[in-house]
């Protein structure tokens, strides 16, 4: 999902989140515990643990980092923190936007209750050139305190109970970093690559 165009109307929504969000995740930086040793992507921070990797996603004419991939228990995990209203919530109509927009590509949707509550399960045709078939993906989302946090979930996580528990666990463990400049809401809230890391390809950084 992109920026939304300026100028957008924003409809107040309730916002969309776990009963327990506060204290099981995904946490706002007042929340976390802060002598963990998160990574600092910027906009969100990571929890290092065995066997995860981290891309980034960059925009090739910008050059700015616009989504964060985890490559997790045989699955991927791409997470995008964007601005929010103090009040209202923002997933209720950006799942909308997603139905629309999978329909538009011939894939179909579903609207589960899953363990964040409404999520969406897709099922996207196959790009043009890799033969027939199609992707299956979990699209979940949770607001939080003026910042809403979207999760795109493929590969086995996506079909397989055991993988989804852990990177539900995952997304769970993710710091948003909403910081005080004001933003419009659906702005994505700004990722950078840590300051340990350069980026290793076009497209993406490990």
């Amino acid at each position: 999902m992109s920026d939304a165009p300026a100028g957008d109307p924003v409809i107040d929504q309730p916002k969309s989140a776990p009963h327990d969000r506060e204290t099981a995740g995904p946490l706002d930086v007042s929340e976390a515990n802060t002598v963990r040793p998160y990574v600092d992507l910027g906009g969100v921070k990571i929890l290092p643990r065995p066997e995860l990797a981290l891309r980034l996603e960059i925009e090739e004419g910008s050059k700015r980092v616009v989504a964060v991939a985890l490559d997790y228990a045989d699955s991927t995990l791409q997470v995008q923190p964007f601005a929010a209203p103090r009040t209202s919530g923002l997933w209720h109509e950006i799942r909308e936007q997603i139905v629309e927009q999978i329909a538009r590509q011939g894939g179909t949707t579903q609207t589960l209750d899953g363990p964040f509550g409404p999520e969406l399960r897709a099922e996207i045709p196959a790009p043009a050139g890799n033969g027939p078939g199609v992707r299956i993906a979990r699209f979940v989302g949770v607001d939080g305190p003026r910042w809403f946090l979207r999760g795109v979930i493929s590969g086995q996580a996506a079909v397989d109970p055991e993988a989804a528990e852990k990177i539900e666990d995952l997304f769970r463990s993710i710091v948003v970093v909403r910081g005080a400049t004001p933003m419009p809401p659906r702005d994505l809230i700004p990722l950078h690559v840590p300051a340990n890391v350069q980026a290793s390809a076009p497209g993406s950084a490990s």
